[in-house]
């Protein structure tokens, strides 16, 4: 999923290929669907594969930002509504699997390039204020990215299991 001309070694190429690997599994998951079928929820959970890729992707970009610019890239979590965030999950009005996938592929390759241009991966920041965070808790970049690689593992997972439910199809076996 990457372009970029600059080679990354040893640390750094384990993170991209592991992340990318995940990332392909994602994709993988929602080949040949349509809008339609990438909209449907297909089990007693909210999710929909659309949504799941558009989650994705936000949270990626969010850490992206956060490896950059330290909390505030974050937010807080009065930001935005309840809504809002439930919305992330899903697929909109207007809103289309290929139009989804198209940021994700930005998404990524940003994400791709930074961490084989990033000056060093102990690089940290505070973790924003927020219950879900440890109050007074640091995390370098190298945290930042394995967060990401096991979200994006974790909602692999949750996308083979939504599209095995709606129309049989598997990512592995």
């Amino acid at each position: 999923m990457t372009t970029s001309e600059t080679t990354a070694t040893g640390e750094r190429a384990d993170l991209l290929e592991t992340l990318s690997k995940h990332r392909w599994f994602l994709r993988f998951t929602v080949r040949d669907l349509t809008d339609d079928q990438a909209a449907q929820t297909t089990t007693a959970s909210a999710l929909c594969l659309g949504g799941l890729i558009k989650h994705v992707a936000l949270t990626e970009r969010q850490w992206g930002d956060f490896i950059i610019d330290g909390p505030a890239a974050m937010g807080t979590p009065d930001d935005g509504s309840v809504a809002d965030w439930a919305g992330g999950f899903r697929m909109l009005e207007g809103e289309t699997l290929a139009g989804l996938l198209e940021t994700y592929e930005q998404v990524a390759m940003r994400t791709d390039e930074l961490v084989r241009t990033l000056a060093d991966l102990d690089m940290s920041h505070p973790l924003p204020v927020a219950p879900w965070f440890p109050p007074g808790a640091r995390w370098s970049a190298r945290r930042v990215l394995l967060h990401v690689i096991a979200e994006t593992a974790q909602h692999a997972g949750h996308a083979d299991i939504l599209r095995e439910s709606l129309d049989g199809a598997k990512t592995m076996g």
